[in-house]
């Protein structure tokens, strides 16, 4: 969630693909976007100042995991408000040559905070009832080749426990795979040596390999899936949170 991803229609010598016209209506009807001047400022300002003094030390764990091309869908745990800042460092524009396209909640979307993020390529969802237009949108981002970020988790949790996952994750990545949009599924935690994370601690980021999203329908195949991939993020926030020296005890 860096860099500008430019005027889709704005120049007649440079026609655009049915599929960026689609992304920018939907974009404009949420009015959300990737802004030119706000996003490059935030990534000074988060990868370059709050990180770096917030987090002695950043780790990123398993960085290969990671695809630098083609569609994917990250599903983060979430402990702490610096998930949304360590998951660009490791996955974004400097990383991998994209963006991280959050899906978060409505509340997230208010007010200053939703100022911001509308403008950093942010795009609000509704948990209970998930508007046609947003997950359109973000079937467009896949389809487009781009990275979504969705904590399937549904909001931060700040104690330790066992790992229980809302479907809107799986769905979507079903839903774009009946669009013929194949989604890897990349499961991601991250650990703190401190709860909450204090200046001058530690943070680590440890990515998953890969999952396959089952097809639709298959209610038990769909069941198995989320229970992988809960376990996936576990073991990942479990090596996140040992590298920190904090280990994370298994449920």
């Amino acid at each position: 969630m860096q860099l500008c991803l430019g005027d889709l229609g704005s120049q007649a010598s440079n026609p655009i693909s049915p599929l960026q016209a689609a992304l920018a209506t939907r974009e404009n009807s949420l009015r959300v976007g990737i802004d030119s001047f706000w996003a490059p400022l935030a990534m000074f300002t988060t990868q370059d100042l709050a990180l770096r003094l917030q987090f002695r030390e950043r780790l990123v764990l398993n960085p290969e995991h990671l695809p630098h091309q083609g569609p994917v869908l990250l599903a983060p745990t979430h402990r702490a408000r610096w998930d949304a800042l360590m998951l660009p460092m490791a996955a974004g524009r400097r990383v991998s040559g994209r963006d991280c396209r959050f899906m978060v909640t409505t509340t997230e979307m208010r007010g200053l905070q939703g100022w911001f993020l509308q403008r950093l390529g942010c795009f609000p969802v509704d948990q209970g009832r998930p508007s046609m237009t947003t997950l359109r949108l973000a079937i467009d981002l896949l389809a487009d080749g781009q990275q979504v970020v969705m904590f399937p988790e549904g909001r931060i949790h700040r104690q330790d426990a066992a790992i229980e996952l809302r479907p809107g994750l799986v769905r979507l990545a079903q839903l774009a795979k009946s669009r013929d949009v194949s989604v890897p599924v990349v499961p991601v935690g991250l650990g703190y040596s401190q709860a909450p994370p204090r200046p001058f601690s530690r943070a680590a980021l440890c990515f998953g390999a890969p999952l396959s999203v089952p097809p639709k329908g298959d209610r038990e195949a769909t069941r198995q899936f989320n229970s992988e991939l809960a376990a996936a993020m576990h073991t990942a926030e479990q090596a996140a949170r040992a590298a920190v020296g904090r280990p994370l005890q298994s449920f």
